[in-house]
């Protein structure tokens, strides 16, 4: 763990940037007491693509007609 005071980070900070892309812990302090961290942005991938299934699922005819009476009884009680 690297702690750079604010001023020492407003100066080098792309060489901080660059440390902490590497994979260094960078504190910034301000008279000596730890305020911020300086950490690399990483981007979450969506966890679902709408319609990544478009176009490899289809629906039979047999999906458009309505349930018999004794399955639609099931799914009422």
């Amino acid at each position: 763990m690297k702690i750079v005071n604010i001023h020492a980070a407003k100066t080098n900070l792309s060489e901080l940037i660059v440390q902490a892309l590497a994979g260094d812990e960078i504190v910034i302090a301000r008279n000596g007491t730890p305020v911020a961290r300086l950490t690399p942005y990483e981007v979450a991938e969506p966890a679902r693509k709408f319609g990544a299934l478009a176009g490899r699922l289809k629906v039979g005819p047999r999906f458009f007609e309505p349930l018999p009476a004794e399955e639609l009884d099931a799914w009422n009680r």
